[in-house]
Formats: structure tokens, C-alpha cells, sequence
């Protein structure tokens, strides 16, 4: 007779390694938890907390105790639910609100004692991007494809074919702050929707043009928004499927929610008592967008960004794919020297290899910030070569960067920025997933990448050993070697200065 604890030796394993996406919005935080079959990801577990973050966010971008509050107790809820994840296999994002909000900080400082993963805010275009990638892995469309998302505090759009964007943009209007300027109090009128919707197609009016040089054979939205009006039309039809958002539709659910006239009475079938606050917002939002791409129909997907974010949690190949075009894009537009930015990289990891037991910065998030920085630390030179570092620094900072998150893009542009002559303590940023001594350690390798390779010449450089004893590195180069190259070891000796105050010393044998 079979027994139980073999009834299962015939099949195949798998990978059962779950993965974890959470998505912290302006209106809710939604975490996904799936776990890989068949080389595609399967939903074991959804949440979603009404948040409602972007209305504590003041006219001075300033996040109130209250919202703070709100957040952090939610976290402290979803931390539960993900206990025993790897952390390498989980992405937590945040979007509009933290990117607005002044005292950011305040809040990340604060999750990170009551919650143990660190939490990425990432730029609206990065958002985007995120949220196209959701849509592509889990939609099948021929041709390029229009992506709409609208949030609680932003509205994303990207253009693109397959799994690959072309265009990405994100515009700071959403549900929650167009609920707070035209529907405040929750009174629905007329008049209100129209100002809401002139405004809408105002804000859009630049990235209309964009999109507009692109075709697209299917347009499709995303997100609570757009989900919850098409359900109410779905339920207003009385069909049994899921229909697609029209024009005509979305005139005749605005003069229903006038004819209703208050938020608290949207008793509409298939609208949810947590979406009523924000329905008219939205809807107008959406109403405005039809109306400036000239939009007639919309069909509507179940995936968002969360779903984005969890691809590439699962498939890290693909966010490296994303960060080597990123690196490519800057590197041809402006005229990176790319055999000498090879040497430097090849440097930096030479010493960060026999570095990053020592100090503890062994991890692919750090290998690959400062493997970037050392390729892209010259980006600057065609705009002028005096103040280099400057001019690098402010184009890593200013410019998208796909695949990067807000905190990653500032870390780049503040290892370029000191990545020569001395190093100003006090403009150095402080990070929140970062602790000062790890931006010290990175900062230093770059430095002596940068610097070892200063003559540019192929073979200038002999083969070199690399010792690291506790804040010591010890540099040792072949007998003599110095002789003929005298130059390099003062600057050497003088970079041993520079480096003091990173409580580091260099020392060359």
C-alpha cells in the first residue's frame, strides 16, 4: 500500500521560491506575493490598504503626523504578512506622495524600525516604466500599445511594443488631489467636472504631444481608477463580462454622479464605499484624457505596477538589461570615452573584490552602483572639462534613469560629484538605505580607480596587489615601478590626504 510521505516522489519539482512586490501609493498599498510556475508568476496572495497617504500632504508638499501615522501602521501589517520572504527575492516601492513629500525622510526613517525591507521611491517615469512592464508580461496585444494609470496622486503613461517602452511620462495629478481642488467636501456638480477636466487636459498638454508621435493599436489602463469605473459601467450594462471603457460611457457616468450630486450617495452597482470619496475625481481625470488623445474606447488590465515590480524582482536580468541601456543612452549622448571608462570599472572591481568582505558592502545592489559610477563618472566632460565632477554629477542627477530608483540616482551623482580633489564632508547627502561609512567605502574605490588610471594610456598600469586591513588599503606595485611614474605616486600621496577625513588611509608598497 502507498503511503502518504512518497505519493509525491514522481513529480517533478519546482521552483517554489515566493516573490513579493509592495506598491506604497498616494491612494493604497497593495502587496502581491506569487511564486514561480512554469517560468511565469503565479498570485498566491493579494492585500490592499485604503492609505489614502496624498491627503496629508499639505500645499507646502509637507506629509502630516496623521498620514505618517496611517503608513507606518499599515507597514508594520504588511511586514506580517511577508515574514520569512528572502529579502533578495522582495521590491518595495513608493511613488507620487514620498516623491513630493519634503520630510520623506522623516517617514523612511521611521518604517525602517518597524519594518525590514527597504523601501525604494522611484521617479514618475520610472513608475511608468514599471507599470508598462506589469502590463506587457500579463497582456497579449499586437503592435505598440498606450498604457494609462491613474493614482491618487499621479497619472503615468507609456507607449510601447512587447516588453519594450518607448516612451515613458508621468504627470502629478491623480484621483486624491483632484478630490481635494474640485470635489472637496464630496459635492458633485457640473461645473466642478468641467474645471477638473480643463484642468486635466492642461497638465497633459506636453505629454500629449510626445505620445502623439508615436502609433498605438491599443490603449489600455490600469489600476484602481480606471478598474473601478469599469466596473460600475460593466455592472450598468448588466453584462457578465468585463466591457471596454467608452466615450459615450464615460459622458453618461459623469451626468449620473451630477444627477446624484454628493460623493456619500454614489451608490452605483459595482462602486466600492472605499472608491466613492474619489470616483468623481477620477472619472474626470479620465474623461479629460479621452477627450485630449482623442481616445474612443479602453480596455482594461488587471496588472499595474505591483505586477511590474514583481517581474523584475523575480527576473534581476531584466533590470540589469535596463540599467545597460540607460548607461548606453548617457554614454552616446554625451560622447563618453568608453575604453577608458572599461579600465576604470575593471579597477574599481578589482579593489572592491578584495574589499567587500572587510567592510561589508558585499552585495549586488553596491557592486553595481559602484560599477556605474566608474562608467558613467565622465559623463560631464562634454559640457566642459573644468569642474568635470560638477557637470557629471548634475547630468546623473537631473536626467531619467531608467532602472534606477530615486535614492540609487542620488548615490550615482554623489560618488561622481567627489570623485576627484578633495572631498567636501558637509555636500555629501545623507541616505536612508545607505549608512554614511558604505557611501565612504564606494567613494574611495572610485576614487582610486579614477586615479589609477589617470595617464588613460592602455598599458600604463602594471598589474598591482590590493590588501585591505581594516581601514587600511594597501596598494603594492612591481619593484621600482614608481621610478617611472613618479607623477602618480605624489598624487598617490596626496590622495592618502584627500581620503583622511573618510576616517580611511592609503598606503603604497
Amino acid at each position: 500500500m502507498q503511503t502518504l510521505e512518497n505519493v509525491f516522489e514522481d513529480v517533478e519539482t519546482r521552483d517554489v521560491n515566493l516573490y513579493a512586490a509592495l506598491d506604497i501609493g498616494s491612494n493604497s498599498f497593495h502587496l502581491v506575493i506569487a511564486r514561480v510556475v512554469a517560468g511565469s508568476l503565479q498570485t498566491v496572495q493579494k492585500i490592499k490598504q485604503k492609505v489614502r497617504l496624498a491627503e496629508g500632504l499639505n500645499d507646502k508638499n509637507i506629509l502630516s503626523e496623521e498620514a505618517m501615522e496611517r503608513g507606518l501602521k499599515t507597514l508594520q501589517s504588511m511586514a506580517d504578512s511577508m515574514q520569512g520572504l528572502n529579502p533578495r527575492h522582495v521590491r518595495v516601492v513608493a511613488t507620487h506622495t514620498l516623491r513630493r513629500a519634503r520630510n520623506a525622510k522623516a517617514f523612511l526613517s521611521k518604517a525602517r524600525k518597524i519594518f525590514p525591507y527597504p523601501i525604494e521611491i522611484i521617479s514618475g517615469p520610472e513608475e511608468a516604466r514599471l507599470i508598462y512592464a506589469g502590463i506587457a508580461n500579463t497582456t497579449q496585444s499586437e503592435g505598440n500599445r498606450l498604457v494609462i494609470d491613474i493614482g491618487g496622486g499621479s497619472t503615468e503613461f507609456a507607449v510601447g511594443e512587447h516588453l519594450l517602452p518607448k516612451v515613458c511620462k508621468s504627470v502629478q495629478m491623480g484621483c486624491v488631489s483632484y478630490q481635494k481642488r474640485y470635489f472637496a467636501e464630496g459635492i458633485i456638480t457640473k461645473k466642478a467636472f468641467e474645471r477638473a477636466i480643463t484642468n486635466a487636459r492642461q497638465e497633459i498638454e506636453l505629454v500629449v504631444g510626445n505620445l502623439q508621435r508615436f502609433n498605438w493599436e491599443t490603449n489600455i489602463g490600469a489600476s484602481g481608477t480606471i478598474r473601478a469605473i469599469c466596473s460600475v459601467l460593466t455592472a450598468l450594462s448588466e453584462s457578465d463580462n468585463n466591457i471596454l471603457i467608452t466615450k459615450a460611457g464615460l459622458s453618461e457616468l459623469m451626468l449620473k454622479c451630477c444627477d446624484i450630486g454628493h460623493a456619500d450617495k454614489l451608490d452605483l452597482p459595482g462602486l466600492t464605499d472605499d472608491r466613492k470619496p474619489v470616483f468623481a475625481a477620477g472619472l474626470s481625470i479620465l474623461i479629460g484624457i479621452f477627450r485630449s488623445l482623442g481616445l474612443d474606447k479602453m480596455e482594461v488590465s488587471s496588472a499595474a505596477l505591483r505586477e511590474g515590480v514583481l517581474y523584475e524582482a523575480h527576473d534581476t536580468g531584466a533590470n540589469s538589461n535596463i540599467r545597460e541601456r540607460t548607461a548606453q543612452s548617457l554614454a552616446t549622448r554625451y560622447d563618453v570615452d568608453t575604453m577608458y571608462a572599461k579600465k576604470v570599472w575593471a579597477t574599481c572591481i578589482k579593489i572592491y573584490e578584495q574589499a567587500e568582505g572587510a567592510w561589508h558592502i558585499d552585495t549586488w545592489d553596491l557592486r553595481h552602483l559602484l560599477g556605474w559610477s566608474a562608467l558613467l563618472h565622465e559623463v560631464g566632460l562634454q559640457i566642459n572639462s573644468r569642474g568635470v565632477q560638477r557637470h557629471s554629477s548634475y547630468v546623473i542627477e537631473q536626467t531619467d534613469l531608467p532602472g534606477f530608483n530615486q535614492e540609487q540616482q542620488k548615490l550615482l551623482a554623489a560618488l561622481v560629484r567627489f570623485h576627484r580633489k578633495k572631498i567636501k564632508l558637509a555636500e555629501l547627502p545623507s541616505f536612508v538605505n545607505y549608512s554614511e561609512e558604505v557611501v565612504f567605502k564606494l567613494l574611495v574605490i572610485l576614487r582610486l580607480g579614477i586615479l589609477l588610471n589617470i595617464n588613460r594610456q592602455e598599458d600604463q598600469l602594471p598589474e598591482f596587489g590590493v590588501q585591505i586591513v581594516e581601514h587600511k588599503i594597501i596598494l603594492s606595485f612591481p619593484e621600482n615601478w614608481f621610478d617611472l611614474s613618479p607623477l602618480l605616486l605624489a598624487d598617490l600621496q596626496q590622495e592618502n590626504q584627500y581620503i583622511e577625513g573618510t576616517g580611511m588611509s592609503l598606503r603604497i608598497k
